[in-house]
């Protein structure tokens, strides 16, 4: 399953998903030019539990490296798909992760969840010389805080069938209970010598869940200004629209968002258009100066009843994060 996005809208730029998919991309340059299968790499700044506990490796490494191989394992990737997957999950929900704590307490749930859960891969696996590297225990633990708090949100997903895409909106609370779950199969099935860290997955979601409420008792930080400056003035490209008939007739009715700044300059879109299982991509250009309540018209994009031409699908305009 491969998550499209979610239905759960945030009004604000989140800078600090940004700025740590910026770091770990500046971070998987810098591989790219040692080498993505570079050994030296992985042991210099990746977890190694066996450089803490066997004498005969830990001689080799300084006690800073020692420290900051803690932080700099959950930036460093084994490949593209393994970074861009990550990137990726972090993009989808790390947004409104980023909203309920604020930017500054992001980034710290953020590293603190990736710290919590190497730590228990280490506890598990102390002598192992097998390096860990990657954002996954970090990124579990935003889904475990999203799972917790987003739990009935819906996420658009794509369900490859054959050859065939099967789009698919997915409650949060199964989405991410479906990943939990094959992440312990995985961990349970899995040897102590496996290349992934399966528990750590496991670790960080518990944790990320632990955070979000511990967060609920520490006193709120206000950031005014900084709300002013991350204000969104977008709304989703993508967009799921639910559509109805009036009087079982051929044509179909739907509401359709776009900012202030969109219905001033004009935009384009792509929705999703429920069709049973199947839901088909169309583009949907909104024309500049559309006010709320303005109608737009797609010829040929209703439903097809016996004895009648194909219908129009009409899309109400709704304007959120109006300024």
């Amino acid at each position: 399953m491969i998550p499209l996005r979610d239905n759960q809208p945030t009004t604000s730029i989140p800078i600090g998903c940004y700025a740590i998919m910026g770091i770990t991309l500046l971070v998987f340059l810098f591989q790219l030019q040692l080498g993505l299968g570079n050994d030296s790499v992985f042991y210099l700044y990746g977890l190694v539990p066996a450089k803490y506990t066997v004498w005969d490796l830990s001689r080799h490494f300084s006690l800073s490296n020692q420290i900051f191989s803690w932080f700099s394992y959950m930036f460093l990737h084994g490949g593209f798909w393994h970074f861009l997957g990550n990137m990726w999950f972090l993009y989808i929900f790390g947004d409104n992760i980023e909203a309920h704590f604020g930017s500054v307490r992001f980034f710290g749930f953020y590293i603190l969840s990736g710290l919590i859960s190497g730590g228990l891969h280490f506890l598990l696996n102390p002598f192992s010389p097998v390096p860990t590297i990657g954002a996954s225990g970090a990124i579990a633990g935003v889904m475990g805080a999203y799972f917790l708090l987003y739990p009935r949100s819906k996420i658009l997903t794509i369900i490859p069938i054959i050859i065939i895409p099967w789009l698919i909106e997915i409650p949060a609370f199964i989405f991410l209970g479906f990943w939990f779950l094959m992440q312990f199969l995985n961990a349970a099935g899995s040897g102590s010598g496996s290349g992934i860290a399966w528990w750590a997955h496991i670790g960080g979601f518990i944790v990320g869940i632990l955070l979000v409420k511990l967060n609920q008792l520490l006193p709120e930080i206000s950031s005014e200004r900084l709300t002013r400056f991350t204000q969104k003035k977008y709304t989703p490209r993508l967009q799921v629209i639910v559509t109805q008939s009036m009087d079982s007739g051929p044509d179909l009715y739907g509401q359709m968002e776009v900012s202030f700044l969109e219905a001033l300059t004009g935009t384009q879109k792509l929705v999703s258009i429920p069709w049973g299982f199947y839901k088909p991509l169309y583009k949907v250009k909104v024309p500049a100066g559309v006010k709320k309540g303005t109608r737009l018209r797609l010829a040929g994009m209703g439903k097809r009843i016996p004895d009648h031409k194909k219908g129009d699908l009409f899309l109400t305009i709704q304007i959120k994060h109006a300024i």
